[in-house]
């Protein structure tokens, strides 16, 4: 198998880990194959310090294996005492850095985690890199040691910054299913969704099903448009960037498609539409949609306006100010936009969060978002 033919492989089995966990240690296996790494760490969550740090995935792999035990004893034991933590946080995004530069020379000599936990999962040698995550959180990746004594030469560093992009892109559409409770969903399953709409593509292109929120969308025409089966961008700017990700997830003439995303703006609301482009394996896609090739999930943020920041307060103990910056956070919204939108200053929204992360005593805005959201939840099934 060529290195090329080994990477469009990875794609594949990234795209189809996307939709189901538990096809996670077979990816990573396929990924140590191509790096020449004996297994990697992957950890992707919120937090400020690791005291509060929120943990929403976190697989140890060697050799395609998950090693539970490896996990447990790293968050049972070492990871309260582990060095390199505040300064991972300090990465610049993707950057590759070897593990020694994480410990100073005083730690490289005592230190149990570079001595012990290191040693035992074979991580002495390795590679650790940041990644931007969702909403403003981490994505963690160690690259475990090299499988033999030559080291980290150049070539085996660009293929590790090779993957990067599409560990992102993982992350941020496994998120996205975790958000809409669609984890572990077929392509069928997924149109019955009601929490985002859903496309399914065919390979050249043309829409083959969607879900009841995505016809409303594709029916209003401000943001997505049905072009004579096509999708399209009611832009522009956004069609032709669109196309892009439509040409690079259904490539004309045939190999693995790559997944991306992209916000789409939108005539008579705000914030814009995130659209996710994931190509679709023969293995995810059962008899009923076997001309599926793509799925699109299109996120809504302004499909949340049902929340009612007056229910949101009184469950939660917060003024109304506070109530109405935690359901515009739980929209999609940003600090500038919620000042924007209200006529308050950025340090002044800044201010009802921290005081909202007081009250609730959580430490980031994730955890605040999906706290409003289970809130919206608990209303629905009372009415």
């Amino acid at each position: 198998m060529s290195r090329q033919e080994l990477f469009e492989r990875i794609l594949g089995s990234l795209h189809e880990a996307v939709l189901d966990d538990t096809l996670w240690p077979a990816t990573s296996g396929l990924i140590d194959e191509a790096c020449a790494s004996k297994g990697s760490f992957l950890v992707f969550g919120d937090g400020v310090s690791r005291d509060d740090i929120e943990v929403f995935f976190a697989q140890f792999c060697i050799r395609g294996q998950r090693r539970e035990d490896l996990e447990q004893l790293y968050f049972g034991t070492y990871h309260a005492l582990d060095e390199r933590l505040p300064r991972i946080q300090q990465l610049p995004d993707s950057q590759v850095v070897h593990v020694g530069s994480l410990f100073s020379d005083e730690e490289r000599k005592t230190s149990p985690v570079y001595n012990e936990a290191l040693a035992l999962a074979h991580t002495r040698d390795s590679l650790n890199v940041r990644l931007d995550g969702p909403r403003g959180s981490r994505i963690v990746w160690v690259v475990a040691d090299p499988v033999d004594g030559d080291g980290w030469s150049g070539a085996r560093v660009r293929t590790v910054r090779r993957f990067l992009p599409h560990l992102r892109q993982f992350v941020r559409l496994r998120q996205a299913l975790v958000d809409a409770q669609a984890l572990g969903s077929s392509a069928t399953a997924l149109l019955e969704n009601t929490r985002c709409g859903v496309i399914h593509l065919d390979r050249r292109g043309r829409i083959v099903a969607a879900n009841d929120r995505a016809r409303d969308l594709l029916r209003r025409g401000d943001a997505l448009a049905d072009r004579d089966g096509l999708l399209g961008a009611a832009s522009e700017e956004d069609d032709t960037a669109l196309q892009r990700l439509l040409a690079r997830a259904l490539p004309r003439f045939g190999g693995q498609g790559e997944s991306g995303s992209m916000t789409v703006k939108r005539a008579r609301v705000s914030p814009r539409l995130v659209l996710h482009i994931h190509p679709v394996s023969g293995g995810r896609v059962d008899a009923r949609t076997s001309r599926t090739a793509a799925l699109v999930l299109a996120i809504d943020p302004a499909s949340r306006e049902r929340i009612d920041p007056g229910t949101v307060g009184a469950m939660l103990g917060l003024t109304p100010a506070e109530s109405r910056v935690a359901v515009s956070l739980a929209q999609g919204y940003s600090i500038a936009d919620i000042a924007a939108r209200t006529g308050r200053g950025e340090g002044t929204i800044r201010w009802h969060t921290k005081q909202i992360f007081r009250k609730r005593h959580i430490s980031g805005q994730t955890e605040l978002v999906r706290l409003v959201l289970s809130l919206s939840d608990i209303s629905e099934q009372r009415s």
